[in-house]
């Protein structure tokens, strides 16, 4: 007996330390960064096709203060209320980060002292952003004025207040690859790119699953409001009629083809949007016309 309670003492402990390297924070391997520098004039389309000031400029800023990513915006969903934080490139935001460390935070959703973020910070979108347009992002918020600001604390409830768990949400809820997979037209493939990478358009249009990842099989097929006000409206061709200039032209301008205007958050994205090109904004909206139906 004194064995076998042995044997199933080991064999608890080997599960349990298996159990924590698979969770465990990963940040990316050295290579992954090697040789790559950044050009902030390049960084400057990924940050706005990114959306990185609709969340990290002062809530209510305009102009160029959009440009001081001092944090504060909050964000509310069922379980509590997450705060962007600081991300200018000063002492208070992420200005000793090091190229690797903004990576691993970009594409793994690890914090430079080894800690895994919320997903409220969408890297699970951002994982499938090229490396280069990683290093051209930060480039260009190393040239962004600085903030002062402290970040703020999360206001969130027990259990969520422990990170620990969060390892093994991106086990269950996070999918590798395109959510529309396969060889695209190169118009098409950019809009797919802005959409489901930079942009993360998902993270609002599509409903989520039982362990809150996002149900690719029915991408794109409209939400509830995290904020639990209303819903994200769908944007497959069986529920969304907008031709590909409507939807362009209203990435641009913010004017629905009913004469109406963007508002809520989405006021915020077409700020971004509008400083894309042209021609990315009618990637964008093929990329849409051409989504598969949900399923």
């Amino acid at each position: 007996m004194r064995r076998i309670a042995v044997a199933v003492l080991v064999l608890a402990v080997v599960i349990g330390a298996a159990g924590w390297i698979a969770i465990r924070p990963a940040p990316l391997p050295a290579e992954a960064t090697a040789g790559i520098s950044g050009d902030p004039e390049r960084g400057e389309a990924v940050f706005w096709a990114g959306g990185c000031a609709s969340c990290h400029a002062a809530p209510d800023s305009e102009g160029e203060a959009r440009l001081v990513l001092a944090g504060g915006h909050r964000l509310d969903s069922a379980f509590g209320t997450f705060v962007a934080p600081n991300i200018s490139p000063g002492p208070e935001g992420i200005g000793g980060w090091t190229l690797a460390e903004f990576a691993s935070a970009m594409i793994q959703g690890v914090s430079p002292d080894g800690q895994h973020y919320y997903p409220a910070f969408p890297y699970g979108s951002y994982a499938l952003m090229e490396m280069q347009d990683v290093a051209d992002l930060k480039a260009f918020i190393d040239t962004l004025p600085l903030s002062d600001a402290a970040s703020a604390p999360h206001d969130l409830g027990f259990p969520f207040t422990l990170r620990a768990g969060i390892g093994l949400w991106k086990m269950l809820a996070l999918a590798p690859g395109w959510a529309v997979p396969g060889e695209l037209e190169p118009q098409i493939a950019r809009g797919r790119y802005l959409s489901e990478a930079l942009g993360h358009c998902g993270e609002c249009h599509t409903p989520r699953n039982a362990f809150g990842g996002l149900d690719r099989g029915r991408w794109m097929a409209g939400a509830p409001n995290p904020s639990g006000q209303g819903r994200i409206p769908p944007l497959t061709p069986d529920q969304f009629d907008w031709s590909a200039g409507d939807i362009a032209y209203y990435l641009e301008t913010g004017f629905t083809p009913e004469f109406d205007t963007a508002g809520g958050t989405m006021a915020s994205v077409i700020r971004n949007m509008a400083m894309l090109t042209s021609e990315d904004r009618e990637a964008i909206a093929a990329y849409v016309k051409a989504l598969p139906p949900a399923q």
